[in-house]
């Protein structure tokens, strides 16, 4: 993408940067690239990254978000963590839930109690903020 990209271009960019992605120009696209379309025209593309290290860039992105490492964390914020990469669909992916695990330092059923606990609560279905690194809830 070239400082004259088209202004939705440089408006996505935040938002390619946060999920991994790449946008590139019309003329650089792939058929397996997300067309992106401004009246009615071929502006650029998303290009996103394929499952290869996805856990490892979701467990990078919530590392950043908690403020360490996830076996650094206490137990509260080991849940959050869990929570958040649930919601990212961390766990969706083979043996996820063994490598969280050994990051966290604790026991795959460890992951699992997280997990069943989350299910349990009734707000666990929307976005909640993680707390934060003090074990609080978030200011508002």
């Amino acid at each position: 993408m070239t400082p004259r990209a088209h202004p939705l271009l440089r408006s996505l960019r935040p938002v390619a940067e946060a999920i991994g992605a790449t946008l590139v120009g019309p003329g650089q696209m792939r058929p397996s690239d997300i067309p992106l379309e401004w009246e009615g025209e071929v502006v650029g593309g998303v290009r996103v990254q394929d499952l290869q290290g996805a856990l490892d860039r979701l467990v990078a992105s919530v590392e950043r978000e908690l403020g360490g490492h996830l076996d650094e964390l206490d137990r509260e914020l080991k849940q959050a963590a869990v929570r958040l990469l649930n919601e990212r669909g961390a766990f969706l992916l083979r043996r996820s839930v063994d490598d969280v695990a050994t990051l966290m330092g604790v026991s795959r059923i460890t992951i699992y109690n997280y997990l069943n606990a989350i299910e349990q609560q009734p707000e666990a279905s929307g976005y909640g903020e993680p707390p934060t690194a003090d074990g609080g809830a978030p200011s508002t």
